[in-house]
């Protein structure tokens, strides 16, 4: 029985996939904190002081934290433009090996 549970992974790819999440939900740590305390405080330093506020987070209007949709919004732009380069490079990889 512990065999067949074993092939039942290798032929569906339940481990890779496993791999896939935990390293995916860690590249999203990395690049959040990319972005919370390095990106955001650089770029937008001179508008948060501005504002008074010292992170993007603390951004509001009439109780409407449009300051969390800036933040999620640069974050997820980060993490597309990342998971996109990859994915060119492994394509690349794939096609040349491939021929």
């Amino acid at each position: 029985m512990v065999r067949e549970f074993v092939g039942f992974l290798k032929q569906y790819g339940v481990i890779g996939l496993a791999i896939a999440v935990i390293i995916g939900g860690k590249l999203n740590l990395l690049v959040t904190s990319l972005v919370n305390d390095l990106i955001t405080p650089l770029i937008l330093q001179p508008a948060l002081k501005a504002a008074g506020v010292a992170s993007i987070y603390e951004l509001s209007y009439n109780g409407i934290m449009y300051g969390k949709v800036l933040g999620a919004g640069i974050d997820f732009i980060i993490v597309a433009w990342i998971v996109f380069i990859f994915a060119k490079k492994v394509m690349k990889e794939e096609l040349v090996a491939k021929r």
